[in-house]
């Protein structure tokens, strides 16, 4: 389960900003994930809730925002919206569509007392 490990990469994004920016407590973490990132959302909020146990982002609610997938037809040249990894471009059908949007995860915003 790859979201332990990345769960704490989000903590660790958290506790950075405390220290730069001088907040005591996190209230909501805001996380938008991609959806062709292989990252499943209940299983980061699982494994979120529980690095997050002891620290100043304990009880923190943690929110998800689904990025849609995109991608270039190699075939036609279109950027296209992209359902998941190796599929077929949806304007042509055509192979190979390189993903460009949506492969990612990234703390948004975060609610903080």
């Amino acid at each position: 389960m790859h979201e332990l490990s990345l769960a704490e990469g989000v903590l660790q994004i958290v506790e950075d900003a405390a220290r730069e920016q001088k907040f005591l407590r996190v209230r909501t973490v805001v996380l938008e994930i991609g959806r062709l990132s292989s990252v499943e959302s209940e299983a980061m909020r699982f494994c979120f809730d529980a690095v997050a146990c002891g620290t100043l982002a304990e009880g923190a609610t943690l929110e998800v925002i689904e990025a849609p997938g995109e991608g270039l037809c190699f075939s036609c040249g279109k950027t296209v919206p992209l359902a998941a990894l190796y599929d077929p471009c949806p304007a042509c059908g055509g192979y190979p569509v390189q993903a460009t949007g949506g492969t990612g995860m990234r703390v948004r915003e975060l609610e903080v007392e």
